[in-house]
């Protein structure tokens, strides 16, 4: 049974026996390690306390991570997110503002230095991550063809700032490892070819030491649980989600 917390701290304790050193991205846009290491990341879409049930397993095991919230108000939890930064993890911003701006370039720089700011009155930000709101026509990332968000304090955003030929990246994104047919936005250029559909795949893969030494992953919180209801919503709206990107991807090809 995937996508519990049990098996995702069962990837951990594998990751962590195999040698894995566990960086936050903002340690790893200081540091820039080398040898063998995760970069811990959580998209924060919805269920804040699943984030922090996340935390509390990486804690116990002695692992940092890093956890992007959006500031939307069934989000946006200041107690919680002070709770997980206790725990060593780094906070930073999940943006939205182009799409929620409805492509107004002024407007949407305008809102993200609002919301930055919200979030810095709380916790320290110094990376972001971009939201990737498939149904929107609209890219976050293109906020950035105009301005330049080191002007606010920001030092990395994945999508801009790693290099994917050297750093592999795995995302749970469509509640599957290899959800490429799924994946409007939320994936990257990159030489790897590798192919993982479930956690067992990823753990096994470590086991016979095939997996690679430099990796981003990246999960949403929201669908861990080991909540028997919870799993099942969480199984049958991500279905449906699916069905929904996959013919959205479709018709991208068509159109292109």
């Amino acid at each position: 049974m995937d996508f519990t917390l049990k098996i995702y701290e069962k990837l951990l304790t594998v990751l962590k026996e195999n040698g894995y050193q566990f960086y936050t991205y903002n340690e790893f846009s200081k540091y820039k390690p080398n040898g063998k290491f995760i970069i811990l990341r959580h998209d924060i879409d919805k269920k804040p306390k699943n984030a922090f049930a996340i935390s509390q397993i990486e804690f116990e095991l002695g692992i940092k991570s890093s956890f992007y919230f959006k500031i939307s108000d069934d989000v946006f939890k200041p107690d919680i997110i002070k709770k997980i930064a206790s725990l060593g993890n780094e906070i930073g911003y999940h943006y939205r503002d182009l799409v929620d701006s409805n492509g107004d370039m002024t407007l949407a720089i305008n809102q993200f230095k609002i919301n930055l700011e919200n979030f810095r009155k709380i916790i320290p930000v110094h990376t972001i991550v971009m939201d990737g709101c498939p149904l929107s026509k609209y890219d976050n990332r293109n906020l950035w063809l105009s301005y330049n968000y080191s002007d606010f304090g920001i030092v990395g955003e994945p999508y801009f700032d790693i290099n994917f030929d050297e750093v592999f990246y795995i995302t749970d994104t469509g509640r599957c490892w290899n959800g490429h047919k799924f994946n409007i936005r939320d994936k990257v250029n990159t030489k790897f070819k590798l192919n993982y559909h479930n956690t067992s795949d990823i753990i096994e893969s470590l086991k016979n030491a095939t997996f690679p030494e430099k990796v981003m992953i990246t999960s949403h919180p929201q669908r861990w649980t080991n909540n028997l209801i919870y799993w099942g919503i969480e199984l049958i709206s991500q279905n449906f989600k699916n069905l929904i990107k996959q013919m959205l991807n479709k018709r991208k090809i068509i159109l292109n």
